[in-house]
């Protein structure tokens, strides 16, 4: 068969055909599937809207019948809520009226041993005020409560004073001293706490404070606070000083077992003696500079406490009444003090105003640690310190004036004269003075600095140092300034020395009397670091002190002249050895030599009763005169050895050169 292009074969044709049918007839029986499955489908649907239409009005019925049950079991449930409330009301109520009968016993029982119980019981009657306040003020039971509440504050306040009365004590002095650090000597002081009340007591004190200011609206705790530590701060500053009188009346050196634990035996101060002062002047003036410390420490340690209990705002105001009876007791014995100095002054013991000199360091010396402690306080408190500073320096600089005159003008009375030439009391009470200056350098020179004495001593001011306040001087002003005081009071001595030398008839006894007070002036001086002061405004004093001795030595040594005259060529006649003398040429030979004889016996006798107490000067005076005269007196026998001018020689050679020598080395020799 031949087959034209583009045609199909018969047989595929067929094949096709019968393929196409087939997938036909599966359409077809496919869509009658889902024909009915829809049919089926929709029927379900139609079965579902049915019941859930039903289930819809079964549900409206349902909510139409529940609403009403619940809003009524509400109500119910709010009706039941409002009768317990107004049970527990009733209750609460009804709980007042009882509260004064419930707490009457714990009342009435007070406080103590059950603060807490105490304070909850008080609560609940506060609570029983505020209601009738609120409620019925016209019942007969606010009168109750308020009554009850009254009785109990006024427990509570009774409480904080029995609290307070029972545990405050002094503290005890050997804790002061050590709390103050008296111990110089320990490179490193233990810091020594104070406990002044026990804690629980102090907490319990705490409580109180804080319930009656919130609470008891009352303030008068505040003074019974103050009235009772003040008294107790006071009583423990005097009995630091019962303590130094008891113990360092005889041995003047007080003892802190404490600090021994740590060194044995170890003072913890020494009192530091005063010219013409007894032991017990001393303690005196030990136990006010150890007073004034311990005021300090313990008002520091008072304000630390009162922080605890006082309300802030009422802090600084009760500090400084709680102070003041101390304080005020303080500064009366140190006005005392100072008046006791003025009296000394008006007797012309200028001595006895050295005792303010450490007490008036001792102040200075506090004084940050005092503005600072009363820091707050009133102006009248924190006056009180400057002002006994103010008194002292004031004092202190009429006395170390009046002193310096005193010297210049101390009279020349014969019969207080040393009859040996040796030092005047006025010379060693003097340098005495001066000396006890130089533990208070600074102090002395504030003083004159105080009173602006540089005008007087005519010593410019640096214009650092021309501020009218005392405390602007700067130290080397003030050194200046007692380095002039000193060479002031130097020379007036000096000046005094000259006009009491002149009381003695015999010059060579008055060159010895300058000699010695001239020379006791210069050691003291150079055994002192007074040289050195001298030195800042006199650099020239120790070689014009030197100048001075050795004037007097050679003033002295001019008293042997009318000895050794005798042994000189002079008025001698001119004579041949070996030729026979003439009686008046034998007649001057016998006078030289009793001339000699007697001079030398006279002036043995009367200078062996001088004195020279220092040695090398006594040692050296001596020398020297040994050798002039002894050299003298071998020439001279020397010379007349081998003429004969006397029947009886030993008549007048009555001493041999040695013998002259020992006569001399027995001068200034009371002993002898």
């Amino acid at each position: 068969m031949i087959l034209i292009p583009g045609m199909i074969p018969t047989e595929d044709a067929s094949a096709r055909k019968r393929e196409i049918e087939e997938k036909l007839k599966q359409e077809q029986e496919t869509l009658s599937f889902i024909r009915e499955n829809l049919e089926k489908s929709d029927q379900l649907t139609k079965g579902m809207v049915s019941i859930l239409s039903s289930f819809e009005r079964r549900l409206m019925q349902l909510e139409n019948s529940i609403i009403p049950v619940h809003k009524q079991t509400e109500n119910l449930q709010r009706l039941q809520e409002n009768v317990d409330k107004t049970l527990f009301n009733l209750d609460h109520v009804i709980s007042y009226y009882h509260v004064a009968k419930d707490t009457d016993k714990i009342i009435r029982e007070g406080p103590a041993g059950r603060l807490d119980e105490y304070l909850a019981c008080i609560a609940k009657i506060q609570k029983a005020v505020e209601y009738f306040q609120d409620n019925n003020p016209d019942s007969p039971e606010l009168n109750t409560v308020k009554a009850r509440f009254e009785k109990g504050k006024e427990l509570l306040e009774g409480e904080f004073r029995n609290l307070l009365t029972r545990y405050s004590k002094p503290v005890p002095p050997i804790l002061i001293l050590d709390a103050i650090g008296v111990d110089e000597e320990l490179e490193v002081q233990e810091e020594v706490t104070l406990e002044h009340l026990p804690e629980a007591v102090l907490q319990d004190i705490i409580v109180i404070s804080g319930w009656l200011v919130e609470y008891g609206r009352n303030q008068d705790f505040m003074n019974v606070y103050y009235q009772i530590r003040s008294s107790q701060l006071d009583r423990s500053i005097k009995g630091l000083k019962e303590h130094f009188r008891k113990n360092s009346a005889n041995s003047g050196i007080l003892y802190s077992p404490a600090v021994q634990s740590k060194r044995k035996d170890t003072p913890t101060k020494k009192v530091p003696k005063r010219p013409g002062k007894d032991d017990v002047l001393d303690i005196e003036i030990d136990s006010y500079i150890h007073c004034i410390s311990t005021f300090v420490k313990l008002a520091q340690s008072e304000y630390a406490l009162l922080t605890e209990i006082i309300p802030e705002h009422h802090q600084k105001k009760t500090f400084d009444s709680l102070i003041q009876e101390a304080l005020d007791n303080l500064m009366l014995e140190g006005d005392n003090i100072v008046s006791a100095a003025r009296r000394a002054i008006m007797r012309h013991d200028y001595s006895a105003v050295l005792t303010i000199f450490p007490i008036l360091r001792h102040l200075k010396q506090t004084k940050p640690d005092f503005d600072s402690t009363l820091q707050g306080t009133a102006a009248s408190t924190k006056n009180k310190l400057p002002s006994l500073i103010t008194s002292m320096e004031t004092i202190g600089a009429k006395a170390l004036e009046e002193f310096a005159d005193s010297i210049k003008n101390d009279p020349d009375k014969e019969y207080n004269m040393p009859k040996d030439g040796t030092v005047h009391e006025l010379t060693s009470n003097a340098i005495l003075f001066l000396q006890q200056l130089l533990d208070f350098q600074e102090t002395a020179g504030a003083m004159l600095a105080s009173q602006v004495l540089g005008d007087t001593y005519n010593i410019p001011l640096d214009p650092r140092e021309s501020s009218s306040s005392a405390s602007s001087y700067s130290s080397d002003f003030s050194r200046r300034l007692l380095s002039t005081y000193i060479c002031k009071v130097l020379g007036n001595l000096q000046l005094n020395l000259l006009s009491k030398s002149k009381v003695y008839e015999d010059s060579a006894l008055s060159a010895i009397f300058l000699h010695n007070n001239y020379n006791y002036i210069l050691k003291s001086l150079e055994k002192s670091e007074l040289i050195q002061l001298v030195a800042v405004t006199h650099k020239k004093a120790e070689s014009s002190y030197r100048e001075l001795i050795e004037q007097q030595i050679q003033m002295y040594q001019r008293s042997w002249v009318k000895v050794t005259e005798h042994l000189t060529d002079r008025n001698m006649p001119a004579f041949q050895p070996g030729t026979k003398l003439k009686d008046k040429e034998r007649q001057v030979i016998k006078d030289k030599f009793k001339g000699f004889n007697d001079g030398l016996e006279e002036l043995c006798k009367t200078q062996k009763g001088w004195a020279i107490p220092d040695k090398e000067q006594r040692d050296s005076i001596r020398q020297a005169q040994k050798k002039v005269v002894s050299e003298a007196y071998k020439t001279f026998l020397q010379r007349y050895a081998n003429i004969s001018f006397t029947k009886n020689p030993e008549k007048y050679h009555k001493y041999r050169p040695q013998e002259v020598e020992e006569m001399i080395e027995r001068l200034f020799d009371t002993s002898a």
